[in-house]
């Protein structure tokens, strides 16, 4: 009996310091040694072939504030830190979800760079394009895909397909500003890009292994997510359809 006493005051005494390192472990990201999933962005090329900082826009703290989201939305086991890699990198192949930011304005792709991007979603990786607009933008973004894909077409997302309703349900569109445009009430749209789309490209079997949200501006929604002037229905919304690119691309 007094065996059993001494073990349940153990127990009630360790559990506060139990749960403190928990919160700890859960506040610093170190959710697990071995995370289900690690968001990284790609560094690319600008338009003169050398690297310039348009893959940089909203970095690292777009990164980071959209991981801060996903880990208090979903159960997922995941890394908060950010992770840039370059296209040419040994260690591509270890992340299978790469989100691209501007490709619109700074993206150019060598042959071999082409050739590495369209292996990398063969091998299963998963690649997302945001915050490009309008029809000048279109044009090059257009140009670099048709290097890596230039078999494959590019096709609005119907909105029946599951990629909307992997976690939340997607009824709808929004075209999601940038800081400026949103803290200011409008317009939210930039250039000539008036319309929001989101985009994609199926492999032979019908996989969604590319995404592109175009004419609008997630990565903004999730830096200035805590912005107190920045609109919470964009930045709920940016996180949301987020979430769902994450699931899709970790379930299929």
């Amino acid at each position: 009996m007094r065996k059993r006493t001494l073990i349940l005051i153990v127990l009630l005494l360790a559990a506060p310091i139990l749960q403190a390192a928990q919160e700890w472990v859960f506040k610093e990201g170190r959710h697990e040694d071995f995370p289900e999933f690690v968001f990284a962005r790609l560094i690319y090329s600008g338009s003169f072939g050398g690297f310039g900082r348009d893959w940089a826009t909203d970095y690292p703290a777009a990164d980071r504030k959209f991981m801060w989201g996903v880990q208090r939305l979903t159960n997922i086991r995941l890394q908060i830190e950010e992770n840039a890699i370059r296209i040419m990198d040994p260690d591509l192949f270890k992340y299978p979800f790469l989100y691209v930011v501007e490709p619109g304005r700074g993206l150019y792709l060598t042959e071999e760079q082409a050739k590495r991007l369209r292996e990398y979603v063969e091998r299963g990786g998963f690649l997302m394009f945001d915050d490009f607009w309008g029809t000048a933008q279109w044009r090059n973004f257009a140009s670099q895909m048709s290097k890596i894909f230039p078999d494959r077409e590019v096709e609005e997302i119907p909105r029946d397909h599951e990629i909307f309703h992997t976690f939340y349900d997607i009824d709808r569109f929004m075209q999601v500003p940038n800081i400026n445009n949103g803290i200011r009430g409008g317009p939210t749209h930039q250039a000539d890009g008036y319309v929001p789309h989101l985009l994609g490209i199926f492999d032979e079997n019908r996989r969604l292994s590319v995404v592109m949200s175009f004419n609008s501006d997630l990565g903004d929604a999730w830096e200035w997510m805590d912005h107190p002037q920045y609109p919470e229905k964009y930045s709920g919304y940016a996180y949301r359809i987020g979430v769902n690119f994450i699931i899709y691309a970790m379930t299929h």
